[in-house]
């Protein structure tokens, strides 16, 4: 990995890194501390960290959902994009350009973000960013 480069995380990982119970939890929590100390930022979009939110509230709780709000708010290390037009107008031209895929509107606001921040990698565990043309961590 290059030093002090960006790298984007997904949803995926969120989810991993707060619940012990799912599949990529131990790939997540070995990973994490490591990408903290090598990479410059960790970028994620409002709708990562929202549709993350949901599913942990679902999942784990509310105390849970909250804890993981502050620790990305708190974060200095942890850049949230938010969305607006360019990129969403981006995230729109992926989802007509990748019809024989099953992208989320987040996965394609969150390709857009990576091509106009210039991120190649995700911390991630969506086969949807290796079609996308993206290099997977772990």
């Amino acid at each position: 990995m290059k030093s002090q480069e960006n790298i984007f995380i997904d949803t995926g990982a969120w989810i991993a890194l707060a619940d012990r119970d799912d599949d990529c939890h131990r790939r997540a929590v070995s990973v994490y501390p490591s990408l903290l100390k090598s990479c410059r930022r960790l970028v994620t979009s409002n709708l990562v960290v929202a549709e993350s939110y949901v599913l942990i509230l679902h999942a784990l709780g509310h105390t849970a959902a909250m804890s993981f709000l502050e620790k990305v708010h708190a974060s200095p290390r942890i850049l949230k994009i938010y969305s607006n037009e360019e990129i969403e107008s981006d995230a729109r031209d992926i989802l007509m350009k990748y019809t024989d895929q099953d992208f989320s509107y987040t996965d394609a606001v969150s390709f857009a973000i990576m091509r106009i921040q210039r991120i190649e990698k995700a911390f991630c565990f969506d086969k949807h960013f290796l079609t996308a043309g993206f290099v997977r961590i772990p």
